[in-house]
């Protein structure tokens, strides 16, 4: 080789690797994501009472009408996820059995929160950053939280999804030149919010307020886009609304909803954190910070990415922070007054992957800058890069604690007491048999449930089972306190116990009916047990 020719391929620039196809890696997010959330997708988790109360919903949905349970119709939340449950029913079968059938519609969610993480990939990317997009979509994929939530048969993941699709659609008409046809667009886009809200209402709190922000500072898309979208955006539930109406059920309807609002906003406070009795979300934080670490620590970066985007005026990214802005203000709300349940946190964690996964796009084009500062850009990189590697190894410990062991106690309740309890008998739950706990729901189709407290309630109903989940009992949950269920469990000869993440020590115990002599005797002061004496 000549010394020219030598000089020549020092010089010549080194071919440039073909970037793997955004369609290869949503395959690939797919894949993984969909994989976590099935592995052991049923017994790794208990049964949740909404999970029950929805299921039955979604089988009456798959019959025509209006969703009702066995306590008639329900408006507390309107149907859009129901019929996605009467529709997959369809599909695969619909499961006679009580707990199969909810761990047949775990898998709707488990396969939406994998469509949900390629979102998050293509929404990032659409931001400007792949590299972003892939961590975002992955660290969404391997969060535990995400995963639980992912897992369970509620609403939130469904509504997430719409909300992630109207904001990748809408993205599109932020940046100079518009795309041909940007009015079918804008209109795609409100439609695709109108069917978050058709999943929960409270969606328009991620949905509407945004684009109402957007239209009053001038960000994002064009203000003529903005005010498409927003139309359309009512339009779905505009039509639930008007069915209502016309099927003649709004007055229970205006109940169910304004019933709602009071709870959303704190007038009412019969759930949450926030509900007396229960115990504080600081005490519920560090319980379970050995789980949720890993995203208590995205939380935390969620204000950093969010002042990052905003500093850059690009009206793609100004959009994201709205998204990000308002859901945190909502979660702030709720934290301060208003109704605070675990479930809501789901609304902020996945606007805050969005807005990390922009911001660290964002961070990674200015270290490719030069300006004098490689030894601060190499801390940067060494501390970012440290970061993700102990969030995703806290994750992936977490996952594999969790998914490799059992928490399915009531599936196991149900297996024994069908073999040990006659159908039709009287059974009290002490976390509430007539208001509904996560017992009553879970055994009423075999049972008759009730909470019989009194000796002459006890005989009159004939009930000789007593079925108490102690966290909950202990956490102040139940409609029957503490003192109340341990004196009656004392009494009682203890048949079944399954200790569990979700519910502690979930116990069966058989009564004896008191006699008549009794029933006329004072009542002795019932006796204190300590946790030792039920295994808790």
């Amino acid at each position: 080789m000549t010394i020219l020719e030598a000089r020549r391929a020092r010089t010549a620039p080194a071919p440039t690797r073909r970037a793997v196809p955004v369609s290869v890696l949503s395959a690939g997010v797919f894949l993984v994501a969909a994989t976590l959330r099935l592995v052991n997708v049923g017994r790794s988790a208990d049964l949740f009472v909404d999970e029950l109360i929805y299921r039955q919903l979604g089988v009456s949905a798959g019959q025509g009408g209006f969703p009702r349970t066995s306590e008639g119709l329900f408006f507390l939340h309107p149907p859009g996820y129901f019929y996605v449950e009467a529709g997959w029913d369809k599909l695969v079968g619909t499961s006679p059995d009580l707990v199969t059938g909810v761990y047949q519609d775990r898998l709707v969610n488990a396969f939406l929160g994998a469509a949900t993480a390629v979102l998050v990939l293509l929404l990032v990317t659409r931001a400007g950053s792949r590299t972003g997009g892939v961590v975002a979509a992955l660290l969404f994929a391997l969060d535990p939280y995400i995963i639980r939530q992912n897992d369970r048969v509620m609403l939130d993941t469904q509504t997430v999804l719409f909300v992630l699709a109207g904001y990748l659609v809408l993205l599109t008409l932020a940046r100079e030149p518009l795309p041909g046809r940007p009015r079918p667009r804008a209109l795609a886009a409100g439609l695709l919010f109108g069917l978050a809200l058709l999943t929960k209402d409270h969606s328009a709190l991620i949905t509407v307020l945004p684009l109402l922000l957007a239209l009053l500072l001038g960000w994002g898309p064009p203000r003529r886009l903005l005010l498409v979208a927003l139309g359309a955006t009512v339009v779905p539930y505009g039509l639930y609304v008007a069915l209502v109406s016309v099927y003649g059920h709004l007055a229970p309807f205006w109940y169910n909803k304004s019933h709602g609002v009071a709870r959303l906003i704190g007038i009412v406070q019969e759930s949450g954190f926030h509900a007396a009795g229960t115990p504080s979300l600081t005490s519920r934080l560090i319980d379970q910070v050995t789980t949720f670490a890993s995203t208590y620590a995205l939380l935390l970066l969620g204000p950093v990415a969010l002042v990052v985007l905003l500093r850059r005026k690009d009206p793609v990214l100004r959009m994201l922070g709205l998204f990000y802005l308002c859901a945190g203000l909502t979660l702030a709300f709720a934290l301060a007054h208003g109704t605070l349940e675990e479930q809501a946190l789901y609304l902020l964690i996945v606007p805050t992957l969005v807005v990390l996964g922009a911001a660290l796009g964002v961070v990674v084009e200015r270290f490719r800058q030069p300006d004098g500062r490689r030894a601060l850009r190499i801390v940067l990189v060494v501390s970012l890069v440290g970061f993700l590697t102990a969030t995703v190894t806290f994750s992936g410990v977490s996952y594999a604690k969790v998914h490799s062991g059992s928490d399915d106690g009531y599936a196991r309740l149900r297996a024994y007491m069908a073999g040990h309890v006659p159908v039709g008998s009287a059974v009290i739950a002490a976390d509430g048999g007539a208001s509904g706990g996560i017992s009553s729901w879970a055994l009423r189709d075999r049972y008759v449930m009730g909470d019989w407290v009194t000796p002459e309630a006890r005989t009159r109903a004939s009930a000789r089972y007593l079925v108490v989940p102690w966290k909950v009992i202990d956490q102040g949950y139940g409609t029957m306190d503490a003192r109340t269920a341990r004196h009656l469990a004392d009494e009682g000869h203890l048949l079944f116990t399954f200790h569990g993440r979700t519910y502690g020590t979930l116990a069966l115990y058989e009564l004896p009916l008191p006699d008549k002599a009794y029933l006329h005797r004072p009542a002795a002061p019932p006796h204190r047990l300590t946790g030792a004496d039920h295994g808790r």
